[in-house]
């Protein structure tokens, strides 16, 4: 598929989530940025809703439940051509999980973050062959901008497991 018809669909299904994403939501992030498979690169894109934290006990420690849909752009590779596992699949995931925080309101660490979801994977490739996927992201969060290092893999629960990682610039809107 011609790629600008290609991002024009990912861009709708975005916008459709994003549109029915519930309205207890207290954030909603749209992400992009490149994806790498070894030194493979391949665009990603990331639609992500952020709840209300709560806090742990007495602690600084506070944790946010989030939802984010993904898609990873397959990559046309010569060497994986006819393989059970290709990388030509797009992968879309689906995800649900936490993110946490350290810190109080004012410390400036406060803006950083890890996050850890659980996916449901609808592509079969040699960066995820599983129909269950782990997303670990490290993060920035600031009012307007995110900043993340993601990487999607099944664990190496299953092979092939290359996994993606990926670096993703975020815009986000408070609900």
């Amino acid at each position: 598929m011609h790629t600008t018809r290609k991002a024009g669909r990912v861009a709708l299904a975005m916008c459709l989530v994003a549109a029915v994403f519930p309205a207890t939501a207290a954030r909603l992030e749209f992400q992009g940025g490149p994806s790498y498979m070894g030194n493979h690169a391949t665009s990603a894109a990331f639609v992500e809703g952020v709840f209300d934290g709560h806090r742990v006990g007495d602690s600084n420690f506070s944790w946010s439940p989030d939802v984010s849909l993904g898609w990873i752009e397959g990559r046309d590779l010569a060497r994986y051509r006819g393989n059970r596992y290709s990388t030509s699949e797009d992968a879309w995931l689906l995800a649900a999980g936490a993110r946490v925080h350290y810190g109080t309101a004012d410390d400036w660490y406060r803006h950083l973050f890890v996050s850890f979801q659980p996916a449901l994977n609808s592509a079969r490739t040699q960066a995820l062959s599983t129909a269950y996927e782990f997303v670990s992201t490290l993060g920035w969060q600031g009012q307007r901008f995110s900043v993340q290092v993601r990487h999607v893999s099944n664990g190496n629960l299953h092979h092939p497991n290359r996994g993606e990682t990926m670096l993703l610039l975020g815009v986000g809107f408070e609900l």
